[in-house]
């Protein structure tokens, strides 16, 4: 029995040895070949070689690049770019799909929970919220990003997709896990961004170094920050501050900060009071739900008014003063017109120089090339200048008022801004105001940049002080659910009375006039208190929406 199972067992296995020698054979055929001939690797069917993503030109299309480079930067798993999600209207069931909802809800119990799982999965999956202009996939407006962690090399891909969106103009982080040293990172690639980039949000993103004033740099384009939810405290605001403004820096592209739902006290709040000293830019500031009490409270209210400058400060004035008179000296009409030689005036724009010499080299010029009379004219304007400054009316020795003249006479414009420098606009003469207000709107900017420092305005002398009319730039200030009572309160009482004075003062003349909106609600005194009753009764008609709400009513009534 065995040997007949084994007979039949053998006769299938004898043909394998046979076989193994022939496939040995082309085995070594194939070496032999090998050896030959070197054999070209092909890559496999589907696969391409995988390519750099410094070589990738992006196109514009932000979910286009963003996933060509993450697939180049061997992103596996990266998030995708959607369009922002709009609310949409509440909807109410009428009662026959109701009925119909509740006839086929056993039937349909599982398949409803699992669409629900579904949808739920997907809306906490990482993604890049978009807001398109006019549903133009390159015309990429806003970019959100909420929830997950931005980490460097997201920011490097973003470096290389973002600066072709060239109608960007907000980028909104929340909660995206940032440090101080992506921050960095982030930062830097701001300048890279479009121009048209002014809006730039931080929320619920908290950093141990607090170094968000990297944001508000001198060469910073952003206007408008937001950097709520951020743990920021007195030593964060400290650096807000100095970023806002300093003795020899200023920021002037920021027209809002939002500094809500943070940790800032009296002493933060000082520190950003004194950034307000000398910044003209700033229009929109809210601390609101923060731990301000009395004592910050009347810092900020104490800048919105007129304020005694620091020792240091009237000595950089001075300074200004000096340099702004010597350079209008420099320019004067004199050494342009008549042609003055080289060398006599690098040596009147030398700072050491003794008014004796200067007398003497002018008159020697003055009889040699000027008409007569012209020498006495410069002579006379010249100890106006040095009784004006050491008068100390408050105005630039060049801007030559003989008479002390009240501030409402000083705010009607005599001396406009492109007086202040002639050689702009050639062929213009400066008594004629006809001729002046032909002057191009961009040169008045660069004016205004170049000469206008809070420093340089008119200034009050009392009991041996030199006093500033204050802020009159911000228009908004929030400071809702604070610590503040009504000790606070009266400081800003006195600031919105003050400001109504200046207002009226400078009626005729254009200019800022100070706070349109002030809210100190949810506060530590009661709202019937009568200083807060009196802030909102002043308030109430420079509030510029609540009086056009009044006008709307007005018209509504009578046609």
């Amino acid at each position: 029995m065995s040997s007949e199972q084994s007979a039949p067992g053998a006769s299938p296995r004898a043909p394998r040895p046979g076989t193994q020698k022939s496939s040995g054979a082309v085995t070594k055929k194939g070496e032999r070949a090998a050896k030959e001939k070197p054999a070209t690797v092909l890559p496999p069917v589907g696969e391409e070689e995988p390519k750099s993503p410094e070589e990738y030109q992006c196109s514009g299309v932000l979910e286009t690049d963003f996933a060509e480079l993450c697939t180049r930067w061997s992103y596996t798993d990266f998030p995708k770019v959607v369009n922002r999600p709009r609310p949409h209207p509440p909807f109410v069931p009428s009662a026959s799909m109701s009925e119909k909802a509740t006839l086929d809800d056993p039937r349909l119990s599982g398949s409803c929970s699992l669409n629900s799982l579904e949808s739920k999965y997907v809306f906490f999956r990482p993604t890049i919220q978009v807001e398109l202009e006019q549903e133009d996939s390159k015309s990429v407006k806003e970019i959100y990003i909420r929830g997950w962690k931005v980490e460097e090399r997201i920011l490097g891909i973003f470096s290389k997709c973002l600066p072709p969106l060239t109608q960007l103009q907000a980028i909104n982080l929340w909660k995206v896990g940032l440090t101080d040293k992506t921050l960095t990172t982030f930062v830097e690639l701001l300048p890279l961004c479009s121009s048209t980039l002014r809006k730039v949000s931080l929320e619920g993103n908290p950093l141990p170094e607090q170094s968000y004033h990297k944001l508000m740099a001198l060469d910073s384009t952003i206007a408008h920050l937001s950097l709520r939810n951020n743990n920021i405290d007195d030593r964060g605001a400290q650096l807000l501050g100095q970023a806002l403004s300093t003795l020899h820096s200023c920021n002037r592209t920021l027209v809002s900060l939002n500094l809500g739902f943070n940790h800032i006290g009296d002493e933060g709040a000082g520190y950003i009071a004194d950034g307000l000293r000398l910044n003209r830019s700033l229009l929109w500031l809210s601390l609101a739900h923060n731990r301000i009490q009395d004592k910050g409270a009347l810092k900020l209210a104490e800048v919105l008014r007129a304020f005694e400058l620091t020792h240091t400060e009237v000595v950089e004035r001075r300074r200004l003063l000096l340099e702004k008179g010597t350079q209008e000296r420099s320019r004067s009409p004199s050494s342009s017109r008549h042609g003055d030689s080289k060398t006599d005036r690098e040596k009147s724009q030398m700072v050491g120089i003794s008014n004796s010499t200067l007398v003497d080299k002018t008159d020697k010029t003055q009889t040699m090339k000027t008409p007569k009379g012209l020498g006495k004219k410069k002579e006379k304007s010249w100890e106006l200048a040095k009784k004006e400054e050491k008068s100390g009316s408050g105005q630039s020795p060049t801007q030559g008022t003989p008479k002390k003249e009240d501030a409402t006479k000083a705010g009607k414009g005599k001396v406009t801004i492109p007086e202040q420098k002639p050689s702009r606009a050639k062929g213009i003469k400066i008594g004629s105001r006809e001729k002046r207000s032909i002057l191009l709107e961009s040169e008045l900017v660069v004016e205004a940049t170049e000469v206008v420092n809070p420093l340089l305005e008119p200034v009050e002398h009392r009991d041996g002080k030199v006093f500033m009319p204050g802020n009159k730039v911000l228009l908004h200030l929030n400071l809702i659910r604070n610590r503040i009572t009504e000790v606070g309160l009266e400081g800003f009482l006195a600031t919105v009375q003050y400001q109504m004075q200046f207002s009226k003062a400078k009626s005729a003349s254009k200019g800022p006039v100070g706070l349109l909106w002030l809210s100190l609600a949810k506060n530590c005194f009661a709202p019937q208190c009568p200083a807060y009753a009196i802030i909102q009764e002043l308030m109430l008609p420079r509030d510029p929406i609540k009086a056009k709400l009044r006008e709307d009513e007005a018209m509504a009534f009578f046609p």
